[in-house]
């Protein structure tokens, strides 16, 4: 697909993350003003609330975008969410007759403040991406025994903290837990050691399903709202001593962060790619009608605290062995419904070579390998470090991004039951 034009200049640019094919959806305020839902096109920001009281988003019989939240414009479903964005393209487009009416909802990128767009209902994080799977499986199992036998017949996931999911530049505090030493003979609770990243895509789900009623791939596909990027931060050496035999809880339960725009799904669709091969076929209940891989470009970044940032990694989401719909269809199989609002986490996604490992723990192989940064290297996330996320669909003239998925590792308290 082309590059559609913007009457906005800002929107044409080929750098931007968010040119008029985009329309990715935030949570927004300016000064001491309230939360309102945005919509980014350049460096600007519509107003979709104030928008959609002046009467210029007609979208229900009642507002949709009244409250601080997309839930209930994800609630309404498919055909909705087409309408809105064939809507804001036209009233955003070159030549548009609205554009005096538009221009007094835009504000500027630059000082608004972001928020989490949407109230998280659940939180899922699959483990879909096979060099990861592969590679964790290696130092923790031994390569015999690198991929669960079935890793490869189904997605496997695991059920998070929602209530631990927070926006792009929230700071993290490294967590307490309960971690054993090499050599120990009783664990300790002490502050994590090797804290960690997990570079991910996120899913959003935006119609429901029944409880007791499976969906179908295409099914699940239509329930899709939007992606984000995911960094689901992770202590290893909490999870080394907890992770068996039920897999990691507390390790990962200290804060997964999203960045703040809400690519829709919709824009994202020129982007699909057929996935990676398989060694078996699956079960026919997970057959895509037709490939669902996305194309995208990611990377990140670590910051030492008043460093130089080094790109620590690149890689590709089609790096993903199971697509979201089919992680979605896998997810209802037992008859879990699932709700307005419920993310879904890719799991890491690693390429199958060094410098395309998506979290340090596979950068540095557990700890043994130091990461080179500009003054330095790094096994694990030191405290005062920035860790960042970034991620694009590049089309002909034009990408399309998520904005930076960014926190700061801030010290452990020192005493984490003083009151």
């Amino acid at each position: 697909m082309p590059l559609l034009r913007s009457w906005l200049a800002s929107a044409n640019s080929p750098d931007t993350d968010f040119p008029l094919n985009a329309l990715p959806y935030g949570l927004v305020s300016t000064g001491d003003g309230p939360r309102r839902c945005g919509v980014a096109i350049g460096d600007m920001i519509l107003d979709a609330t104030g928008a959609e009281r002046a009467g210029l988003l007609r979208l229900a019989d009642s507002p949709l975008l009244a409250e601080p939240s997309w839930n209930a414009l994800m609630a309404a479903g498919p055909a909705t969410w087409a309408a809105l964005r064939t809507r804001l393209t036209a009233l955003l487009a070159e030549g548009s007759a609205e554009q005096p009416a538009v221009e007094r909802h835009l504000v500027p990128m630059a000082g608004a403040r972001l928020h989490l767009p949407f109230k998280v209902a659940g939180y899922t994080d699959f483990y879909a991406g096979r060099h990861h799977a592969e590679n964790v499986g290696t130092m923790f199992r031994g390569p015999e025994n690198a991929l669960p036998p079935n890793w490869l017949h189904m997605p496997i996931g695991y059920n998070g903290r929602a209530s631990s999911v927070v926006v792009s530049g929230t700071p993290v505090r490294r967590p307490w837990g309960q971690l054993k030493p090499p050599g120990a003979e009783a664990p300790v609770f002490a502050p994590s050691r090797r804290f960690d990243i997990e570079l991910e895509l996120g899913a959003i789900v935006g119609t429901p399903s029944r409880m007791g009623r499976p969906v179908t791939v295409a099914e699940a596909d239509a329930m899709i709202f939007g992606h984000v990027l995911l960094n689901d931060w992770s202590a290893r050496d909490i999870q080394a001593w907890e992770y068996q035999p039920l897999g990691p809880f507390q390790a990962k339960a200290t804060a997964t962060t999203l960045s703040p725009w809400i690519v829709p799904a919709e824009a994202l669709r020129p982007f699909r790619a057929p996935g990676q091969p398989r060694e078996v076929p699956l079960l026919p209940y997970l057959d895509e009608p037709e490939p669902m891989a996305l194309d995208l470009a990611l990377e990140v970044e670590l910051r030492p605290e008043g460093g130089t940032p080094t790109v620590i990694s690149r890689t590709n989401a089609r790096e993903l062995a199971y697509s979201f719909p089919q992680q979605l269809a896998h997810h209802t199989t037992s008859g879990c419904p699932m709700e307005t609002g419920d993310l879904l986490g890719s799991g890491t996604i690693s390429g199958p070579t060094r410098d395309s490992r998506g979290s340090l723990l596979e950068l540095s192989w557990g700890g043994k390998e130091p990461i080179p940064i500009e003054g330095g290297t790094r096994t694990f996330i030191e405290d005062g470090d920035t860790l960042t996320l970034r991620g694009h669909a590049q089309g002909d003239g034009y990408r399309i991004g998520f904005g930076d998925c960014t926190g700061q590792v801030v010290p452990a308290l020192s005493d984490p039951y003083a009151r």
